[in-house]
């Protein structure tokens, strides 16, 4: 890339990234954050419960507040908590950069949104979030958000889709899922072999879920599928949501088969439900 093309492409990013992280922050602002709570005794800041004093516990953790109110000694256990490096990826394939009305995000300003927004609401709980797709250092600290964002926004169009590897926190792969489910089945079996588990957000834009159209119609392809005419659009729609139903649900299917979770998110949908399902979901380990 020449120096003048790499300018303009920086440039281009320094004007995209500011409304993004606005945005980001207001939608994490929404979301209730904290650590995530593993529901088992450990370091942490959070209470957990009391519990009877066994011999070798140390004077200093028993609770003598809580003891003076009974016969028994009490130790005062918090929730265990730990820094954990969540991975994803956010498919930037050309099918993932289409709406079908103006008033609705693409695809992929939604998948990016809900990315960057989680990043916010991991780093105030002390986390850290890495690429998928780049096995180099995970981002942390308060200019992590800041960091993911920029290289989300860096990533070319691509159909390629992540290798991964070895990782022993969560992952979370956002994309549309228009793929052949045979080509997905064989991602995710690479992926098991690697030891990884996490999540699908499958983000489709409404339209693709029930066929919206009527009358002649000419449907284009975003990666070289080429273009088709529809005489009758309406006509389709049975035979099309006969389809459709049958891939949505080998995706979810797919994902559950190997322990991952499955979530259908539409872009006509609030951002704030995605990004609540996904830091419950991410809390739970």
């Amino acid at each position: 890339m020449s120096s003048k093309a790499l300018h303009l492409k920086a440039e281009q990013l320094a004007t995209g990234l500011p409304p993004l992280l606005l945005r980001a922050r207001r939608l994490a602002a929404s979301v209730s954050a904290g650590a995530h709570g593993r529901r088992r005794p450990g370091s942490g800041d959070e209470f957990w419960q009391f519990r009877h004093s066994v011999p070798g516990d140390p004077a200093t953790a028993i609770d003598w507040r809580q003891s003076a109110k009974s016969d028994h000694l009490y130790i005062r256990e918090s929730e265990w908590t730990v820094a954990q490096t969540t991975r994803l990826w956010v498919d930037p394939s050309a099918s993932m950069r289409w709406r079908s009305r103006p008033e609705l995000e693409q695809k992929l300003d939604r998948a990016l949104l809900l990315a960057v927004a989680l990043a916010i609401l991991l780093e105030q709980a002390g986390e850290r979030i890495g690429l998928l797709d780049r096995p180099g250092p995970a981002f942390y600290g308060r200019t992590a958000p800041t960091r993911l964002a920029l290289a989300l926004l860096a990533a070319a169009p691509s159909g390629d889709w992540p290798a991964g590897s070895r990782h022993s926190g969560p992952v979370l792969l956002m994309s549309d899922f228009l793929l052949p489910l045979e080509q997905l089945a064989e991602h995710m079996r690479r992926w098991s072999a690697l030891g990884l588990s996490g999540h699908f957000l499958q983000i489709l834009d409404p339209a693709e879920q029930d066929l919206a159209y009527a009358g002649r119609v000419r449907l284009r392809g975003l990666e070289q599928e080429g273009d088709v005419l529809l005489d009758r659009a309406e006509s389709l729609r049975g035979a099309y949501a006969a389809h459709y139903a049958r891939h949505q649900s080998g995706v979810a299917a797919i994902a559950r088969q190997a322990g991952w979770r499955y979530e259908l998110h539409l872009t006509s949908q609030p951002a704030r439900a995605a990004l609540t399902h996904l830091h419950a979901a991410l809390g739970r380990g």
